[in-house]
């Protein structure tokens, strides 16, 4: 043998030595446990018919077998492997499941000494059942513009996503209650919206994906809004505009509020009035003229109780704002989540809240004062819904519910 084969064949012998060397050191050393991942079931995931399941798994040394338990039971025992990196799809039986929660218990053992383990547990739902709703409130309804349209509809079972398509835009639907399989959503009527005939759609789709569309139509109904005239003195004017934050800023803050707020309903039933109303001095929708904003249309509702007297919480929610502005003075506005709001404006004083905490309906915001462009102590409340101004008496009403 020349000497370059020789070479040659000590280098194999060597990688050969080696290579056995490093094996028995694992096989008797390696503390290192296997490690997989699963592909085609995700944890917390819902699924109908056979679910085709992938496990891909590894080992320094190798996997030596694999078992799989459905709810506790065996479903695969001891399955040999005995590969260092493996694929393992198999069918998980989801059509002969049981709808609800299930669990899947994943354990690879390797092939040393020690015969490390992992497990992992995944849990995961079923919903073999077909997807079935229909509209609980009345449809083909009538609304007055400045209103809202609360729609209703029922399902057979949990589901994922809801949306209502009007105006050629999209509302969210949401549980009127925690577990209710009674879903809602308000759509907000403007006061300037067409009175006409239109057409809204639902899109309904469940957790694995099944999806189904309900259809009606309503009616926006003109409204006869009353017409007003106001003067406010100059020198006060000037004062709020030393004294305010300027609308324009105002007006960023409510769209920024409104796409910030949380899908979540934080409130429970129909809505108070925030006082004790002795009288309403501007209806919701009035037109006005004034030297200082023109024509436009009063989008709140100006009420009246005594001077200085206390106002609250129309429902749950959380304060968001909380500070003077040039026309609504000082004012508070409180999120209930889903895009519904309420605002309080020309208090005289805060009470003694801050922006970010939680409030309750009933708790005091301040009280009733004439700061901002106002003539006379009142309070200005306002409600909208993703931004638009609604009539906040509607809310009031438990025929509105």
């Amino acid at each position: 043998m020349s000497g370059k084969l020789r070479s040659i064949f000590l280098l194999l012998c060597a990688v050969v030595v080696g290579f056995v060397g490093w094996r028995s050191y694992l096989y008797f050393f390696d503390a290192g446990k296997p490690t997989f991942s699963i592909e085609g079931l995700q944890e917390g995931g819902c699924y109908a018919g056979d679910v085709r399941c992938t496990i891909h798994g590894s080992d320094r040394y190798k996997v030596a077998a694999l078992s799989l338990w459905l709810d506790g039971k065996s479903l695969v025992h001891r399955h040999r492997i005995a590969k260092r990196l493996f694929d393992h799809t198999f069918e998980l039986p989801a059509h002969t499941l049981a709808d609800g929660q299930h669990k899947l218990r994943v354990e690879l053992y390797d092939g040393t000494y020690h015969g490390h383990v992992s497990q992992k547990t995944y849990e995961f739902f079923t919903d073999n059942k077909p997807l079935q709703a229909s509209f609980v409130s009345q449809t083909d309804a009538r609304v007055f513009q400045g209103k809202t349209l609360h729609l209703q509809f029922q399902v057979n079972k949990p589901i994922k996503t809801a949306v209502v398509s009007a105006f050629s835009q999209e509302y969210p639907c949401f549980p009127e209650a925690r577990n209710s399989r009674v879903y809602e959503s308000f759509i907000p009527i403007l006061c300037e919206e067409q009175p006409n005939e239109y057409l809204l759609g639902v899109g309904i789709e469940d957790g694995v994906g099944n999806t189904i569309r309900l259809e009606s139509k309503f009616q926006v109904v003109a409204f006869p809004f009353k017409k007003s005239h106001i003067t406010l003195n100059k020198d006060k004017v000037e004062h709020e505009h030393k004294v305010g934050i300027s609308q324009q800023r105002f007006e960023q803050l409510m769209v920024q509020i409104s796409q910030d707020s949380p899908h979540k309903k934080l409130w429970r039933g129909r809505f108070f009035a925030p006082v004790t109303i002795r009288a309403i001095t501007t209806p919701f929708g009035q037109i006005r003229t004034s030297q200082q904003k023109g024509l436009y249309a009063h989008k709140a509702v100006d009420v009246v109780d005594a001077p200085r007297g206390v106002v609250w919480a129309p429902q749950d929610g959380i304060v968001v704002i909380k500070d003077r502005f040039v026309q609504t003075g000082n004012t508070i506005v409180i999120d209930h989540g889903w895009g519904v709001t309420s605002m309080l404006c020309h208090l005289e004083e805060f009470a003694d809240i801050n922006v970010g905490d939680p409030i309750k309906r009933g708790n005091p915001v301040g009280t009733l004062g004439k700061t901002g462009y106002a003539t006379g102590y009142h309070l200005h409340w306002e409600c909208r819904i993703n931004n638009t101004p609604i009539d906040p008496i509607e809310w009031t009403k438990a025929s509105f519910w």
